[in-house]
Parts: C-alpha cells; structure tokens; sequence
C-alpha cells in the first residue's frame, strides 16, 4: 500500500483530515527546505507537496512565481529537488511527499529516468499541471509501474464527463481547485466548494483535497468539514519570501505557527 493511500486510511479511522502544505523546493535556498519540511511535519502536516521551480509556472499566481524565481537563482534543479527529497528520507520515512510542477523538465529529463529516480529518492505522488488527462495514457504507465501516484487537478468548470475520466486515470487523491483563476487570487467560497466536492464523490471513491484560497485556520477548518484534504500554499509561501534573509530555522518557525492553529481548528 503507498504512503498517500496508507495516510488516507489512518486518519479516516481516527476521524481526521488530510492537512497538506505546498512549499516551492529550494526556495529561498535548497539549504533551507528540509528544516522546513520537517517542521511542516512537527506542525501537523500530514503529505507534503513540493513544488519543482519553474521557469513559466502559468497556474501559479506572483507568489508562487516569485518563489520559483528565488529558487531557480538559487540553483534549484530537477536533480536537486530529488537531493532534497531524500535527504527528508534519512529522517522520515512516513510522511508522503508529492512533487507538483510543470511538464516540460520532466520532459526533458525523460520519463522514465525521472520516475525511477523519483522513486529512488522517496516520491509518492506526482501532479504535473499541464498534463492534460488525454495525452497522459503513456506516461501514467512509467509512474505506475514505480508505484508513484498521479494527481489531477480538477476545476470548478471541469464537467462531470471530464472529471469522470480525470478520476479514472488518478490515484492517491485529487485535487480541486477552489477558485477559477491562479493561486492566491481569490476569495473562498465554502458553500461551493461543499457542492463541486459532493458532486465529485458521486463519480470517484478516491479521496478529495482542496486547495486555492485557504489562508488561515478558520476557512480550513470549513474546508475540511467536506473534504478529505486542506491544502494550503500560497500564504506559506509568502511567509518565506518575508522572511527570506532569516536564517532556516527562523523561517520553519514562522511556516509552523501558520499551520499549528489550522491543524488545531481542523481537528476541534
């Protein structure tokens, strides 16, 4: 059984959700990100997704983007990231990790070296942005076969039809963006996203994460009273571009007091 599913399944049994938090790997510097990743995890995260900077990440709004920036300036490969991956593994072997990023360095690093070495590095999951569900066919093959799962995003235009097959080509858990539009970019809507989330469990049994839009313990303890999953990016993100002069320990900190109350909220 993967780390994602083995997750999913311990905290329906103690009645909890999913909190996951989306930081960009090697941002402000590939030295700080296991300080931050292990202290995600102290502060209750329960999967971690690691963004791999981009050079044109387009569903990414300014903070996101900035991130990505930082941290190709700071030297952050595709090789890299997997460095920083398994270097969390020396001291974690329980949380999963999901890589999230864009289609063309995947690419060019070639499939299949790139889910062996994924694998070889500790990765779970993968969610590629702009791999649209029908040119996927081969390529899910090669994550497959590494038993690493593939997450879809799912929009709140999607159709049922689309998302149907969308589903059947996912494992792990699928994504559902709140909002239209980039991350960070606009405001909640809770009783929406209760009807899109209630309407997708009509059509797979795989469990549901929401992201886009959730800053604060509040809105994600609302999320999670209708879904399976919290995921929480952009305001972590902009802690850490607040804070980027500050030395890596000070930066986890300020990353894990945003997400203790949320993870306390969303268990009350």
């Amino acid at each position: 059984m993967s780390r994602i599913k083995q997750c999913f399944e311990n905290l329906e049994k103690s009645g909890k959700k999913a909190l996951i938090p989306y930081i960009t790997a090697g941002d402000p510097t590939p030295n700080h990100t296991v300080t931050i990743m292990n202290e995600l995890v102290a502060a209750g995260a329960d999967v971690i997704e690691i963004g791999m900077p981009f050079s044109d990440p387009m569903a990414d709004g300014p903070v996101i983007q900035l991130a990505c920036e930082r941290s190709l300036a700071a030297g952050t490969s595709v090789r890299k990231v997997l460095d920083i991956i398994r270097e969390f593994r020396q001291t974690d072997t329980e949380t999963p990790v999901v890589l999230m990023g864009y289609l063309n360095p995947i690419e060019f690093f070639g499939y299949q070296a790139f889910s062996d070495a994924a694998k070889e590095a500790g990765v779970d999951g993968i969610l590629l942005v702009d791999l649209a569900p029908e040119e996927a066919t081969d390529v899910v093959e090669y994550f497959k076969a590494n038993e690493i799962d593939l997450i879809y995003l799912l929009a709140p235009t999607t159709t049922p039809e689309r998302a149907k097959k969308i589903c059947d080509l996912a494992s792990g858990y699928v994504y559902y963006v709140s909002v239209k539009g980039v991350t960070g970019s606009a405001e909640l809507d809770v009783d929406s996203v209760k009807q899109h989330v209630d309407s997708l469990r009509t059509i797979t049994d795989l469990p549901i994460g929401v992201g886009f839009g959730i800053r604060d313990a509040k809105t994600a303890a609302a999320v999670s009273r209708c879904a399976d999953g919290v995921i929480v990016g952009s305001v972590l993100v902009n802690a850490i571009a607040e804070n980027q002069e500050r030395e890596k320990e000070y930066i986890a900190n300020a990353l894990g007091a945003i997400l203790k109350p949320m993870r306390t909220e969303m268990d009350a």
